[in-house]
C-alpha cells in the first residue's frame, strides 16, 4: 500500500503488459514481398538454432501500412553472446542497451540487421541511482544492469525478460508489434494494429513517466509525427500533453546523443515536414541549439533548397550526408565572417579558414566539429572559392578531390539561390561529366574567351612615294594600295617563342608588341634560297612565284 502511494506520488505508473494477440495475414494484410531477404535469413537462423525470433518495431509498422521498410530490426530471446555466435560477421555494440549488428555485404552496399534481446520491464523505483550522468559516473555504472540518474532517466537497462515485458517497455503502440515472417503472424500486445488503422500515435503506459525515463522519446514523437503526417497520423492528446512540460529534461541528455537524434530528424526523408511539425507542436526552440537554428532558417531559399534536396535524395534511395545539410545551414555564418575579414584586407583563404573556425566554436562545439563530419563540412566550404578559377591545372585537380561532388552540389544550390552565376555552375557540371579531351577543350575555350582581343583594325602608316597619298591617308571609299614585301621582322607566337616572319605577313596585319591584344598563331615558313628581290619569298607566294 505504501509502495503504491509512493509510486503515485512520484508518478511511477507501471504499464499493463497487455494480452497477447496473434493476428493472421487475412487481417493484417502484410505483403511478404516487402520483407527483406536478409532479415528473413536472420530470423530463420535464430529459429533454426532453437530461439524465438521476430521482425519488430518500425519495420512491422511500415509493413502494415503497405510501405517497404528502409531498416529491419529483429528481436529474440537469445542473448547478445548467443546471437553473435550464430553469424560470421556480427558485432555486439551499445552500453545502455547491448545489441548485435549482423552485417551483410561490404562497402556502400552493406546492410545491417539489428538484433536485440527481449528485455524485462523494470520499475524505475527499484533501480540503482547514481548522482551523475554517463560520463561522470562511468566507473560506478560499469557493474550495474539497471540504473537511473537523479531525474529518473534510465542509464542502464540490460536485464533480459519475456516478450510481453519487452513489448511493455517500448514507446509507441505501433512500434511494439512482432512479425513472424515464416508463420506470417503479427503478435500484438497493446492494440498497435487498431491504432495503425486509426492513424493514432499513442504512448504505451503513462506518457509523462515514459518521457522522464528517456527524454529522447520527445524527439522520437516529433520524428514519427513528421514521417507519418502525410498518411494522416496524429499524436494522441494524452501523449502530446506532457511533451512541452518535459522539454527541460533534455538538458540531462548527453549532447552527442541529441546531435545524433537531430540528424535522424533531418535524414529520414521528411526534413521539411519535421520543421513544420516542430513549429506546429510549439517546439521550434528548446530541443537542441543547432536544431533551433535550422528551424529558424528553414524559410531562407538556400536552406529550404537544401532541406528539399535532402528529402528528394532519400526518396530516390540515394545516400545523404549530414555534413552537406549542416554546411548549407551554417553557410550564412561562414560567408558573413569571411566577408568581414576580407573587408579588413585579410588574404582570402586564411580569412575563410578563420571564419570556419569561428562557426565551429560558436555553433557546433566539440560534439562533431573535430571528427569526419566537421572535416567534410570544412572541405565543402574551402572548395567554394576554387570554383571561381577555371584555368590552368586547377579544374583538373579539383574535380579529382574526394568531396568534389558534395562541394559542387553545394555550389549548384548557391547558383539556384542566386548567390553564384548559373553559367559557372553549368560549366562545372559539363566539365565534371566530360572526357579528358573535352575537358581540355573546355579550358582552352574559356582561356580564349577570357583573353579574346577587341577587334580593332590598325594600319601601318608609311611615308608617301612618288607623290601618292600615304596608306593611312587614303580617301574614303578608295582601296588601300598593294603592299610590297619588305625585310623580315621577329614576332612572338602563341607559345611565347620568337619566330621570323616575312615583311609581307607583318604588313598584312601583324602589330608591334604592346599594340596587339593577342597575336594570331603563325606557321614557321621555310626560307627559299634562290628567291628574287626583297630578300625572301612573301607569304602566300607559290613555289615559282614572281619576284
Amino acid at each position: 500500500m505504501i509502495k503504491k502511494f509512493i509510486d503515485k506520488l512520484l508518478g511511477n505508473h507501471k504499464p499493463k503488459f497487455g494480452k497477447r494477440q496473434e493476428v493472421g495475414p487475412e487481417v493484417h494484410g502484410i505483403d511478404p514481398a516487402l520483407v527483406d531477404e536478409r532479415a528473413l535469413s536472420v530470423v530463420h537462423t535464430l529459429k533454426d538454432a532453437g530461439y524465438e525470433a521476430y521482425i519488430v518495431g518500425g519495420a512491422v509498422r511500415d509493413l502494415l501500412l503497405g510501405l517497404r521498410p528502409k531498416d529491419f530490426d529483429v528481436a529474440t530471446n537469445a542473448t547478445p553472446e548467443q546471437v553473435k555466435g550464430l553469424f560470421r560477421r556480427a558485432f555486439i555494440i551499445g552500453r545502455r542497451f547491448r545489441i548485435v549488428h549482423v552485417v551483410y555485404g561490404r562497402g556502400r552496399e552493406h546492410e545491417v540487421i539489428e538484433v536485440s534481446t527481449f528485455r524485462a520491464y523494470l520499475d524505475a523505483a527499484a533501480a540503482e541511482a547514481v548522482r551523475g550522468n554517463e560520463r561522470t559516473s562511468k566507473g560506478e555504472l560499469a557493474g550495474m544492469k539497471h540504473a537511473v540518474d537523479a531525474s529518473g532517466r534510465v542509464l542502464r537497462d540490460n536485464v533480459w525478460g519475456p516478450q510481453e515485458e519487452d513489448a511493455a517497455r517500448r514507446d509507441f503502440t505501433i512500434n511494439a508489434m512482432y512479425y513472424d515472417p515464416e508463420r506470417r503472424v503479427v503478435v500484438d500486445y497493446h492494440g498497435g494494429i487498431a491504432d495503425a488503422k486509426k492513424r493514432l500515435l499513442r504512448m504505451i503506459g503513462d506518457p509523462a513517466t515514459r518521457y522522464r525515463e528517456d527524454p529522447v522519446r520527445i524527439i522520437r514523437a516529433v520524428r514519427f509525427a513528421a514521417k507519418l503526417a502525410a498518411l494522416g497520423f496524429k499524436l494522441e492528446a494524452k501523449t502530446l500533453a506532457p511533451v512541452k512540460p518535459s522539454l527541460a529534461l533534455l538538458a540531462e541528455v548527453p549532447q552527442s546523443r541529441l546531435f545524433d537524434e537531430m540528424l535522424k530528424l533531418l535524414q529520414t526523408g521528411h526534413a521539411v515536414a519535421t520543421v513544420e511539425q516542430l513549429k506546429a507542436l510549439g517546439l521550434a526552440k528548446g530541443i537542441y541549439p543547432l536544431l533551433d537554428l535550422i528551424v529558424e532558417r528553414a524559410e531562407q531559399p538556400f536552406v529550404r533548397a537544401a532541406l528539399q534536396d535532402t528529402d528528394r535524395r532519400v526518396g530516390e534511395g540515394k545516400p545523404v550526408a549530414p555534413s552537406f545539410l549542416l554546411a548549407c545551414v551554417l553557410w550564412a555564418d561562414v560567408r558573413d565572417g569571411w566577408n568581414q575579414r576580407l573587408a579588413q584586407r585579410q588574404h582570402p583563404f586564411p580569412a575563410l579558414q578563420d571564419a570556419i573556425d569561428q562557426v565551429f566554436d560558436s555553433r557546433i562545439g566539440d560534439v562533431s566539429g573535430r571528427g569526419k563530419l566537421g572535416a567534410d563540412m570544412r572541405e565543402i566550404w574551402m572548395m567554394q572559392p576554387r570554383f571561381e578559377k577555371r584555368t590552368g591545372s586547377t579544374p583538373f585537380s579539383l574535380v579529382e578531390q574526394p568531396r568534389f561532388r558534395a562541394a559542387f552540389d553545394f555550389m549548384r544550390l548557391r547558383a539556384d539561390a542566386g548567390e553564384v552565376d548559373v553559367v559557372l555552375a553549368d560549366w562545372w557540371q559539363e566539365f565534371s561529366q566530360a572526357s579528358d579531351a573535352v575537358r581540355e577543350d573546355l579550358v582552352a575555350q574559356l582561356r580564349e574567351e577570357l583573353h579574346k582581343p577587341r577587334r580593332v583594325r590598325t594600319v601601318r602608316r608609311e611615308g608617301p612615294a612618288d607623290g601618292a597619298p600615304s596608306a593611312g591617308g587614303s580617301e574614303p571609299g578608295r582601296p588601300l594600295p598593294e603592299r610590297r614585301p619588305g625585310p623580315a621582322s621577329p614576332v612572338v607566337d602563341r607559345a611565347g617563342t620568337r619566330a621570323d616572319a616575312d615583311a609581307g605577313d607583318d604588313a598584312a596585319g601583324a602589330e608591334p608588341a604592346g599594340e596587339a591584344d593577342a597575336p594570331r598563331k603563325r606557321r614557321r615558313r621555310r626560307r627559299r634560297s634562290g628567291g628574287g628581290g626583297g630578300g625572301g619569298g612573301a607569304a602566300g607566294e607559290s613555289a615559282g612565284g614572281d619576284a
